[in-house]
Formats: structure tokens, C-alpha cells, sequence
């Protein structure tokens, strides 16, 4: 086994090491400062009053791992300086999320957008890291700005059910690494590795009925926001040009449960942030379908639209232009299907 194998094995168990003993910890703070989430509207799936700031647990146990991995080896050059990059903007959404989880009532969707725009800014415009296969700067630069906005929302958006957004997040983490393995981005393999191992120590007392917590806007924020800013950090398309779609499909979950909240909300005549009961899980969950049930499904679909998306970017065209096709045609049987149950 190799000394960088070693470090990423390191960074993972650190994470989740540290997430495990520092959950606990922001559980008891945020419910001795009364940070709770409050199930007082219909829109709300839990019955009890749950803490919030285990977003802020996952940010501590991510930072600090690679942090230790620091101080043990020297980074190649620039991994340093865009994952100072990365953190920074997460930190940013870290705040946001925070103010908005402690605000009695959060906050109006306006100053979060406005806070995600300029830390996409911060990290296309002073760390360059975006989309690099459109060679029209200015294209690459929108383009880049509107997809880490897209991807910190959809994750946000995706949070309805206990160990959801933090369980795709896991396997989407994962995926990246491994895709990203073969090239020369370490700070999307260190990050992505932190991230899962942090993910992991968080998502037992998620799903745990007696030490139950909630990442909260602050969590799902952070977490979206690193998982859009990895995405943008490796190559796809060696092979063939279909590989430019992985990352699509690796997120392909989010992104899809946001086209359709958002469709459905503005059929309602309200807008696509402005809460309301139309997400897949609860969909499913009209179905007849348990939550356990729900994270079953959903953690297997992500499995396999992050294989997918790997096998597109190791095929030659016509097969992985195949593979597109199958995959297409399945989420459109699903979607009619989704979109036919009543959720109000």
C-alpha cells in the first residue's frame, strides 16, 4: 500500500473519528441554547423537537482532518491553495446556514442567495476552480457560478428525511475520489475522503431515535457547496465526450429532485424556495413506503448513477452513449411515475 493510500485511509478514520465524538458534543450546546427544529408547519416530517447544528460537527471534523494531514505531509502545488479556497466559501455557507437554522422563523431566501453567488465568485473568479472543458471564459465562468449555486441549493433542498442529503453525499464523495484518483487534483481527493469520513460520524446519531440531530441548513449548505466545488476540480472526458455528463449523474439525484420541487411549486403558483410537501421521498412515502425504505432505494439509486457515471468515463463513445440512453429512459419512466402521486 502505497504512503498517499495510507493518507487518504488516515483522512477518512480521522473524520469520522472526530464527527463521531464532536456530534454528541453539538447536540448538547444546541439544545442547552434551545437551536432547535421545531415541527410547526405542514411542511415538517419529524414530530419531535429536534437540535440543529450538526452541520457544524461535520465543517469541525472535515477541516481538522485535513488539517492533521497537513501537518503529516507536504501537499503538491496548488492543493494547498484550493482547498484554502474550497474551505473558505464553504465557511461562508457555514454561516449562512447557521444564522438561518438559529433565526426563529430562518431567514428570507434572498441574503442566501446573495451570500452563495459571491462565494461562487470568490472560487471561480480568485481560485479558478470551474468548469475547464468550455473554452469561452466568460461561458466557463457563468456556467461554473451557476452550477455550485445549483448543487448548495439542491443539497439543501434534498434535506427532508433523516440520513438523505448526508447519505448521497457519502456515496457522491466517494465517486469523485475515485474517479479523480488517476489524476493530479489531491485536494479533490483529500476533501472528498474528509468529507465522507465526516459525513459517516454524523449520519448514525441522524438516524438514532434517542440522539437525534439535525445538520440543518448549516450542514446541508456546507456540504452542497463542497460537493459542487470537487465536481469541478477533475477530468471526465478522457476517453469520450459522454464522460462530461458524470458528474450529472453522480448528482443526478439532487439535481433531479430540484427540477422537480421547483416545476411543481411554480404549477402552484409560488416560488421554487418557498416550501412545500412535493419532494420524491415524500412522494414515495404516499406510496406506502417506509423511511427506511426510502433510504434504501435512494442510497441504491445513487449507486448506481455514480457507476454509471464512472463507466462513462472509461467506455468508448458508442457504449457509454448506450448507457446514456438506457439510464434516460429509466428516469423518465420513474419521473412519470413520481409526478402522478397527489402529495397535497
Amino acid at each position: 500500500m502505497s504512503n498517499e493510500s495510507l493518507l487518504y485511509i488516515f483522512s477518512l478514520c480521522a473524520a469520522f473519528l472526530i464527527s463521531l465524538i464532536f456530534t454528541p458534543i453539538c447536540r448538547r450546546i444546541a439544545i442547552n441554547l434551545n437551536i432547535l427544529d421545531v415541527p410547526n408547519t405542514g411542511i415538517k416530517t419529524h414530530k419531535l423537537s429536534t437540535p440543529y447544528l450538526g452541520g457544524v460537527a461535520i465543517a469541525f471534523a472535515l477541516v481538522l482532518s485535513l488539517i492533521l494531514i497537513r501537518l503529516t505531509t507536504s501537499f503538491p502545488t496548488l492543493t494547498l491553495r484550493n482547498l484554502r479556497g474550497i474551505i473558505f466559501g464553504a465557511f461562508m455557507m457555514l454561516v449562512i446556514g447557521l444564522i438561518d437554522d438559529i433565526k426563529k422563523g430562518g431567514l428570507n431566501f434572498k441574503p442566501k442567495l446573495i451570500i452563495q453567488l459571491l462565494s461562487a465568485f470568490i472560487i471561480v473568479f480568485l481560485f479558478n476552480i470551474r468548469i475547464d472543458f468550455i473554452p469561452i471564459y466568460w461561458l466557463s465562468c457563468l456556467i461554473s457560478i451557476i452550477w455550485i449555486v445549483g448543487i448548495t441549493n439542491a443539497f439543501n433542498i434534498i434535506d427532508v428525511m433523516d440520513g438523505l442529503s448526508s447519505g448521497i453525499a457519502v456515496i457522491a464523495s466517494f465517486t469523485f475520489l475515485v474517479i479523480s484518483l488517476s489524476t493530479q487534483a489531491r485536494y479533490i481527493n483529500f476533501c472528498s475522503i474528509a468529507l465522507a469520513g465526516a459525513l459517516l460520524g454524523f449520519i448514525p446519531y441522524n438516524l438514532s431515535k434517542s440522539k437525534k440531530i439535525f445538520m440543518g441548513d448549516t450542514g446541508s449548505l456546507f456540504v452542497g457547496f463542497i460537493i459542487a466545488c470537487i465536481s469541478l476540480g477533475t477530468s471526465y472526458s478522457s476517453i469520450s465526450n459522454i464522460g462530461l455528463f458524470a458528474p450529472i449523474f453522480i448528482l443526478a439525484l439532487p439535481i433531479y429532485e430540484t427540477f422537480l420541487v421547483s416545476i411543481c411549486r411554480i404549477k402552484k403558483g409560488i416560488l421554487p424556495f418557498i416550501g412545500s410537501k412535493d419532494h420524491y421521498a415524500l412522494r414515495l412515502s404516499k406510496m406506502g413506503l417506509s423511511r427506511k425504505q426510502i433510504l434504501i432505494i435512494t442510497y441504491i439509486a445513487c449507486l448506481f448513477f455514480s457507476i454509471s457515471a464512472y463507466l462513462f468515463t472509461v467506455l468508448n463513445m458508442f457504449y457509454a452513449l448506450l448507457l446514456f440512453i438506457v439510464v434516460g429512459i429509466l428516469m423518465w419512466v420513474v419521473s412519470v411515475t413520481l409526478i402522478s402521486v397527489k402529495v397535497e
